[in-house]
C-alpha cells in the first residue's frame, strides 16, 4: 500500500451525552452529590445559604444552633427524612425523623423536649402506609421522650415526590456547664465513637437492591439522649459531640477537624465495624468510613476523663461497643489520617458526592 494512500479516519464519537462518574465542583446545577454530607454539601452551604442567611448563630454550624432566649439555653435543629426504602431492617422513615432530630439536639449537650412535623405527601400513596409511617414516629417520639406539639401536611402531584418526605425540628434546653462544639477541641483530645459503624447505610442498600450478605443487616437507628446523659453526668467538659450520618465518621472527623485547626489520627484496627458491614463494603466498593451511621457518636473528650467517660458509655446499652479510635494531633491541622494494621498511614478525606443517596 502506498504511503499516500488515505484511510478511513474512525468515527468521532458523541461527547455532548458523556457524564462524569464524580460530581464536578464547578456544577451550575445541582447534583445528588450535594446532599450527601460531603465537600459539596458543605460548599452548597457556605456559598449559597451562610451569605444569604448570615447571623452569628447560623456560624456556629453545628449539628443544632445553640440560642439564650429568655435567661436559659436552647438547642435548635431541624433536619429532613427522603429515605428509600419508606421501611428498612430495623426501622423506618418515621423512626428517622424523630431519632435524627433528638440526635442533634444530643450532640450539643441538650435532651429533645418538643418536636414539629412536617408531612409531605405524594398524591397516590396508600393511606395504610402513611399511618404505618406515622405510627412509627409517635411511637419512636414517646421512646425518646419528646412530644411531637406541632406540624404540617401538604401533598404534592403523582410523580413529584417519592412517596412520604418528613421534616422535623425540635428544641430541648442545654444543662448549666456544657459548651459542646469543635473549637474547643485541643490536641491531646481522646476520640470515641459509641459503637459499630456503618451499619444504617448497608442495612439501606441491603434492601434497596435486594442483596443479601449471609446475615440480616439492621439499622442503628436510635435516640442518643440518654447515652448523652450518661457521659455528661461525668463530666460536663466534653469538647464535642457528633453524630456520623452523612457522608459517615470521615465526614464527622473532617468537619471538627477543619473547625477546630488541629489534626486527627485514628487507629483504624480499632474502628468498630461489624464482619457483616466490611463484607458488604468489600463487594459493593465502599469505605466502612464514609457510610452512614443513624445510632452513633462520636466524642472528643479531654485525656483526664476519657476513661471515666469510655466506662459510662460502656454501661449504656447504646455505647456497649464504645472503643477509643484515635486522638487529636498538632501535626496536619485540619486533615484526618488513619493508621492502618500494616504500620501505613492514609489521608481519610472530606467526600466530595455522595456514596449511598436516599438513606436518611
Amino acid at each position: 500500500m502506498s504511503d499516500t494512500t488515505t484511510e478511513p479516519h474512525a468515527p468521532v464519537p458523541d461527547l455532548t451525552a458523556w457524564t462524569c462518574p464524580a460530581p464536578l465542583r464547578d456544577q451550575s446545577r445541582v447534583v445528588m452529590g450535594h446532599g450527601g454530607g460531603g465537600a459539596l454539601s458543605a460548599e452548597l452551604v457556605q456559598h449559597i445559604f451562610a451569605p444569604a442567611f448570615g447571623g452569628e448563630v447560623l456560624a456556629q454550624m453545628g449539628d443544632a444552633a445553640a440560642l439564650s432566649l429568655g435567661g436559659v439555653r436552647l438547642a435548635f435543629s431541624t433536619d429532613s427524612y427522603v429515605v428509600r426504602p419508606l421501611f428498612f431492617p430495623g426501622g423506618s422513615i418515621g423512626d428517622l425523623a424523630v431519632n435524627g432530630t433528638v440526635n442533634d439536639l444530643a450532640m450539643s449537650g441538650a435532651r429533645a423536649a418538643y418536636l414539629s412535623c412536617g408531612f409531605i405527601l405524594e398524591e397516590g400513596v396508600e393511606l395504610s402506609v402513611v399511618a404505618r409511617v406515622a405510627e412509627a414516629l409517635g411511637a419512636a417520639a414517646r421512646e425518646a421522650g419528646v412530644e411531637v406539639a406541632t406540624g404540617d401536611t401538604k401533598v404534592v402531584e403523582a410523580g413529584h415526590g417519592d412517596g412520604i418526605f418528613i421534616n422535623t425540628a425540635g428544641i430541648g434546653l442545654i444543662p448549666p456547664g456544657v459548651d459542646l462544639r469543635p473549637q474547643r477541641v485541643v490536641p491531646g483530645d481522646v476520640v470515641i465513637v459509641s459503637g459499630a459503624i456503618g451499619v444504617h447505610g448497608v442495612a439501606i442498600m441491603s434492601v434497596r437492591e435486594g442483596l443479601e450478605f449471609g446475615v440480616e443487616i439492621e439499622s442503628d437507628c436510635a435516640a442518643l439522649g440518654g447515652l448523652v446523659d450518661a457521659m455528661l453526668a461525668v463530666t460536663p467538659d466534653l469538647h464535642v459531640l457528633r453524630d456520623p450520618t452523612r457522608g459517615g465518621l470521615a465526614a464527622a472527623l473532617n468537619e471538627i477537624a477543619a473547625a477546630a485547626g488541629v489534626g486527627v489520627v485514628v487507629q483504624e484496627r480499632n474502628v468498630p465495624v461489624p464482619p457483616a458491614v466490611a463484607n458488604a463494603c468489600a463487594i459493593l466498593g465502599l469505605d466502612p468510613l464514609y457510610v452512614a451511621n443513624e445510632g452513633k457518636l462520636v466524642a472528643f473528650v479531654p485525656r483526664e476523663h476519657a476513661d471515666a467517660v469510655l466506662d459510662a458509655m460502656r454501661a449504656h446499652p447504646l455505647g456497649a461497643a464504645a472503643q477509643v479510635i484515635g486522638e487529636a494531633v498538632d501535626a496536619h491541622p485540619g486533615m484526618v489520617v488513619a493508621r492502618t494494621g500494616l504500620g501505613g498511614t492514609r489521608v481519610v478525606d472530606l467526600p466530595i458526592g455522595e456514596q449511598l443517596p436516599r438513606i436518611c
